[in-house]
C-alpha cells in the first residue's frame, strides 16, 4: 500500500478517530508485524498535539503459547505492573488507539474453558478501571492489513503480499478514507445523526425483528433510551470516532425484555476462534439456549461469563446495502462485518444511550435498564429481507427496516 495512503488513513485516525488534543498522552495498541504503520500513526498523533505516544505491543503466537503453556492461575493474573498502568491510565485518560490485524483463526484449538475462566478473571479486575474512564476518555478501534489475515480473506491469491495489498485497498475503502477521508466523515456522521433524530422522536417502546431464516425475536427499548451513531463526545466535551469504519445506528435495549430467537448471517470472531452458523433463542431477556456449527463451546462459555453476559446490550441497524455490504468481502472481523449487517450485542450496555446519562449513578442507570457485564460481543444477523418494526407506547407500529434496508429517508 502506498505510504502517502496510508498516512492520509493515519491522519484520520488521530484527528478524526481519537481527535488528540494539545498536551494529550496516546496509547497505540497493535501486533508487532505493524510496526511501520504503528509509527505513521504515532507521527500523526504527535502532529494532532500528542505530548507522548506509547506503543503496547502485542504478538499472536506469544499471545496463543501463553494460553497453552501457562497455567489457568498464571494465565488469569493482572500483574501489579499491569494494575500500574490501568490506575495511571485512569487518572491521566490518554487517548487509545486499538489497530487490529489478527488472524481470526490464530486462537483455534486452544482450550476454550481455560481460555474464557482466564479472560473471565482479567476482567474483574480490569473492569473497575474501565468503568471510571467510561465517557471520560477518546477512544478508536480501527484495523490494519495482516498477512494471515489477508490469506484468510482473500484466499484465491497467488502471494501474501498480494492479498495483504488487497485487504489494504478493503480496510481504506470500507473506512472511507479515500479522497479526503475527514470530509467524508463529517459529511457521513451527519447524515448517520439525521437518521438517530428521527428515531428519537419515534417514543419506540419495543423493536420485532423478522425474516425468512427463522429469526422472531422482540426486544423491549429503556424509556429514557436513545439512539446514538457516527461519533461521540466524552464527558468535557472532545468529539470522536471510536469506530472506523461505522455504518451503524444504534441503542442500549432494556435488560430482561427479549423474547425469541435469532440467527447469525456471518461468522463471530471471537478470542482468536471462529463461530458459524450459531442461533441464540432469548427466554426473559436471558440467552436461554445457544447452538453452533463451529465453536459451540465457545459461545456456550462466552454467554457464562458473568451474570450479564448473557443479556443484550445493543440493537444495531445496518442496511443490507451498506458500502462494506456491497463490496462482498467477509472480513471475518466484527469491526467490519457488524458494519455489513444488522446486529445485536450480548453483554455490556451503553451509558451514553440514556438521555443525559450523566445526571444517573450507575446504579440508576442499571435500574433503568442497562445491562453491566465485562464483555461486549456484536454478531451479525442482518439479510436481505429483514424487517425491524418499531413499536411505540400506544402500540402504533413503524417500520424502521424494510428487506434489509432503512424503511425512512432523512435529508
Amino acid at each position: 500500500m502506498q505510504k502517502t495512503i496510508l498516512k492520509n488513513y493515519a491522519k484520520l485516525l488521530a484527528k478524526t478517530g481519537l481527535n488528540v488534543q494539545k498536551g494529550q498522552d496516546v496509547i497505540i495498541t497493535a501486533d508487532i508485524s505493524q510496526a511501520e504503520f504503528v509509527l505513521i500513526c504515532a507521527e500523526e498523533c504527535y502532529r494532532a498535539g500528542a505530548r507522548k505516544v506509547f506503543p503496547d505491543w502485542t504478538e499472536q503466537s506469544l499471545s496463543r503459547m501463553h494460553a497453552e503453556e501457562r497455567s489457568l492461575q498464571q494465565l488469569s493474573r493482572v500483574l501489579p505492573w499491569e494494575e500500574e498502568s490501568l490506575k495511571w491510565q485512569a487518572k491521566t485518560l490518554p487517548a487509545h488507539l486499538y489497530i487490529m490485524s489478527e488472524d481470526p483463526d490464530g486462537m483455534r484449538g486452544v482450550d476454550a474453558e481455560k481460555y474464557a475462566d482466564a479472560m473471565r478473571a482479567r476482567a474483574a479486575v480490569i473492569k473497575p478501571y474501565r468503568d471510571e474512564r467510561e465517557n471520560k476518555d477518546q477512544w478508536c478501534i480501527a484495523a490494519a492489513a495482516g498477512e494471515a489475515w489477508a490469506k484468510k480473506v482473500f484466499p484465491k491469491e497467488k502471494s501474501g503480499a498480494g492479498a495483504v495489498e488487497r485487504l489494504w485497498r478493503a480496510i481504506i475503502s470500507a473506512s472511507r478514507a479515500e479522497g479526503n477521508p475527514m470530509a467524508n466523515w463529517a459529511a457521513h456522521n451527519k447524515e448517520l445523526s439525521a437518521r438517530c433524530a428521527y428515531l428519537n422522536g419515534l417514543g419506540l417502546a419495543s423493536l420485532e425483528y423478522e425474516s425468512a431464516n427463522g429469526t422472531k425475536l422482540r426486544v423491549g427499548l429503556i424509556k429514557e433510551g436513545v439512539f446514538a451513531g457516527g461519533e461521540e463526545a466524552t464527558l468535557s466535551g472532545v468529539v470522536f470516532n471510536p469506530n472506523i469504519p461505522s455504518e451503524e445506528v444504534y441503542t442500549t435495549p432494556k435488560r430482561g425484555e427479549a423474547e425469541g430467537i435469532v440467527y447469525s448471517t456471518k461468522p463471530l470472531s471471537y478470542q482468536g476462534q471462529l463461530i458459524r452458523n450459531f442461533s441464540v433463542r432469548f427466554e426473559n431477556g436471558r440467552a436461554a439456549e445457544v447452538h453452533a456449527s463451529q465453536g459451540e463451546a465457545a459461545l456456550k462459555k462466552m454467554i457464562e461469563a458473568d451474570e450479564g453476559a448473557a443479556y443484550l446490550g445493543e440493537c444495531a441497524f445496518v442496511p443490507y446495502d451498506s458500502p462494506i455490504s456491497r463490496a462482498k468481502v467477509l472480513f471475518y472481523n466484527t469491526l467490519f462485518d457488524e458494519n455489513a449487517a444488522c446486529h445485536l450485542a450480548l453483554g455490556r450496555g451503553f451509558d451514553n444511550c440514556v438521555r443525559d446519562f450523566e445526571k444517573y449513578s450507575d446504579e440508576e442507570r442499571k435500574a433503568l435498564g442497562v445491562n453491566d457485564s465485562a464483555i461486549h460481543v456484536d454478531f451479525m444477523i442482518g439479510t436481505d429481507d429483514l424487517n425491524i418494526t418499531g413499536v411505540t407506547d400506544t402500540g402504533a407500529r413503524i417500520p424502521v427496516f424494510q428487506d434489509g434496508n432503512w424503511a425512512f429517508e432523512v435529508k
